[in-house]
């Protein structure tokens, strides 16, 4: 029994620890776009009406039209600042916040179901109360993505610091270390994988509620576009602000997989 056993975790180990090389994986995801973008296209306008979820090809044929009359930067630059500016406040508010309260002693037991009825209300809702307090400019979006991030951010933080191994904190404590240095060497290096989770996860609450507070007032931006193609009964406007939203967010979330690399090296 104990032989099998040492085998099962032996091939778990090996299965956890097994790399693909960046062709293979590349390959297969470029394979999986184009089968579902054929079948998309293949199938609109014959197994269904293309009105209602319109082509590949005329959603592309409208992002070089919008590249070309300038729309395209117009609304996407505008999403990104509200989304990117929402989410950095969020995430420091948030992370700062979640250590904070981890480390309060009495006060997380006073404070923490306060946290979960805040979380727990419709941020949806708060949109137009965030219209009237910052006005219909870029202060209000953001202040809604913030709304929509902060929370992630602190449980994450939160469950992070308690998660951190309480020997070290001793040893810290053995030799008189200061906050300060408790911080660097062992706080953050314990959390910065529950960090850049809650960051990969924040990008598309972050874009979710750049767009929500678009839908509800604003004059530019991808969720202004999906507004006023809908009022237009445009399914390509439609389903073109969508497109660009995912592909922001593939970006983004690429580019936080890089910087993971980077700061995690070590693993």
């Amino acid at each position: 029994m104990a032989a099998k056993s040492k085998n099962g975790a032996a091939r778990a180990s090996s299965f956890r620890e097994r790399r693909y090389s960046n062709t293979s994986v590349w390959t297969g995801r470029i394979v999986v776009f184009v089968l579902l973008v054929g079948l998309w296209e293949l199938l609109s306008g014959r197994a269904f009406n293309s009105f209602w979820l319109s082509k590949p090809s005329l959603i592309a044929g409208r992002i070089g039209e919008m590249l070309g009359d300038g729309d395209l930067w117009f609304h996407m630059s505008a999403t990104l600042q509200e989304a990117i500016g929402g989410l950095a406040i969020g995430m420091i508010g948030g992370t700062l916040l979640g250590i904070a309260l981890a480390f309060s002693g009495i006060f997380e037991k006073w404070i923490y179901p306060y946290m979960m009825a805040l979380y727990s209300l419709p941020r949806v809702s708060l949109a137009p109360l965030f219209i009237v307090w910052f006005g219909i400019g870029q202060s209000s979006k953001i202040m809604m993505v913030v709304a929509m991030v902060i929370f992630v951010a602190f449980y994450n933080a939160f469950e992070g610091i308690r998660n951190i191994d309480k020997d070290l904190m001793d040893m810290m404590d053995t030799y008189k270390a200061k906050w300060t240095h408790k911080l660097r060497w062992v706080v953050l290096p314990s959390i910065t994988v529950w960090i850049l989770t809650s960051v990969r996860l924040n990008i598309g609450m972050a874009l979710i509620g750049s767009v929500i507070a678009e839908l509800v007032g604003s004059n530019r931006g991808l969720g202004y576009y999906i507004s006023y193609s809908s009022n237009m009964l445009d399914t390509t406007g439609i389903f073109t602000g969508l497109v660009l939203i995912m592909v922001i967010a593939v970006v983004l979330e690429q580019l936080v997989l890089l910087l993971e690399r980077w700061l995690l090296k070590y693993r």
